[in-house]
């Protein structure tokens, strides 16, 4: 053991030494004799371990590129998040701008602060308090529609549960006002968690996918026309005299952001008009009413032509009928059938609603060729004449 470890020691220094005159010997030598002899043994004897630096420095140019790819991907995806994040933050101040110009006034606008000690998903934590007016049971909205209601306020904060919370209800009804119920969490499982149900609505009222529910108004807190969803379909309860309706919140939990603050006096006031999208379905409706309308105007435009035409038949018929009655008042047997005529004349003017007149026109007699009846003889009447009788017979 002693003898292999002194052998290789010896072996080793050996090497060491032959390294160190050949590293002399090169120093020596000339510069065109020591670059043809380094080349040499560059394509001799080194050459796998020049060939296994030049792969290394492939692949760690390779990483080192592949690194700054990922590094440029990684800025550009923050810089196009910020963006996006900006840009959704202006989208929603400039449609709470544009609800606070509509309201002009009894609100309090409030951003969100963290959650109280931890909080939960259902309460928000609103900058502003007593101080600026707020206080317990105010409605709190967006520029979508209904956040939730003021649950306590301190002088520089305030707390509000949201649709989500479990004891968040609402009095709603569509917006054509053709049904009414109570609107609460639906509290089913998964995604269906953070969706509402309209409870309550009358079975007799029918609400097709896509209605508008707004505030009714009924109660203390929301003031009537907030918007609250829009109807998904009809949920399968065991209540039998009344239906329940799965509605989508008008406010996605992950839009709330800033919200403005409904104060007392406003509440009262009312806010009809304030939220431009409760038209919508009324907007439907005023479409289908104009389509009716058009329809209505045409059908009547086709009932008033078809009259026209039968009053052009009609005159036509009454001028020929006079012409005839003009032109036969001559012999008893025509006159007869003129007074028929006459007769039958009037009877269809008395039908139609149509005035006949009782006598022909001069232009009528003189187109058509009829001979004017004689003017009346001015005098005493002419003697009657003598009935001619066969001569008397002598006896």
């Amino acid at each position: 053991m002693a003898r292999s470890v002194r052998s290789d020691g010896r072996l080793d220094t050996g090497l060491a030494l032959v390294c160190v005159l050949l590293s002399v010997l090169a120093l020596i030598l000339p510069r065109h004799t020591r670059e043809g002899f380094a080349a040499s043994l560059r394509t001799t004897l080194l050459s796998p371990l020049v060939a296994l630096e030049g792969r290394a420095a492939s692949v760690r140019a390779a990483i080192r590129a592949r690194h700054d790819v990922l590094l440029t991907r990684g800025q550009v995806a923050t810089q196009a998040l910020q963006v996006k994040a900006v840009a959704d933050e202006n989208t929603t101040l400039r449609k709470l701008l544009g609800l606070s110009a509509r309201l002009r006034d009894g609100f309090v606008p409030a951003e969100l602060l963290p959650a109280r000690g931890g909080g939960d998903e259902f309460t928000i934590s609103l900058a502003t308090g007593s101080d600026a007016g707020v206080q317990p049971f105010l409605p709190v909205v967006t520029a979508d529609g209904l956040v939730g209601m003021v649950q306590s306020v301190d002088r520089a904060t305030s707390f509000a549960i949201t649709w989500a919370h479990p004891d968040f209800r609402v009095s709603a009804m569509s917006v054509d006002q053709g049904a009414f119920g109570i609107v609460q969490p639906h509290l089913g499982a998964g995604a269906e968690r953070w969706l509402l149900e309209m409870r309550g609505v009358p079975f007799r009222a029918t609400l097709e996918p896509g209605t508008l529910i707004v505030s009714s108004g009924l109660g203390a807190t929301y003031p009537r026309g907030i918007p609250v969803g829009t109807v998904l379909g009809e949920l399968s309860t065991p209540e039998k005299w009344a239906r329940t309706y799965l509605v989508k919140p008008a406010v996605l939990p992950e839009a709330i952001g800033p919200v403005l603050v409904l104060l007392a006096s406003r509440a009262q006031r009312g806010v009809n008009g304030v939220w431009t999208t409760v038209n919508a379905d009324s907007a439907a409706r005023a479409v289908a009413a104009a389509g009716d309308s058009l329809a209505k105007a045409a059908a009547f435009d086709e009932l008033a032509a078809r009259r026209a035409a039968l009053d052009a038949a009609a005159d036509t018929l009454a001028d020929s009928t006079l012409a005839f009655v003009a032109g036969g008042r001559g012999t008893g047997a025509d006159s007869a059938v003129g007074a028929k005529a006459d007769a039958d004349s009037a009877r269809m003017g008395a039908r139609g609603d149509r005035l006949v007149p009782a006598r022909p026109r001069s232009d009528t007699v003189k187109r058509r060729g009829a001979v004017p009846s004689p003017a009346p003889r001015t005098g005493p009447p002419p003697a009657p004449a003598s009935r001619a009788g066969p001569p008397p017979v002598g006896r």
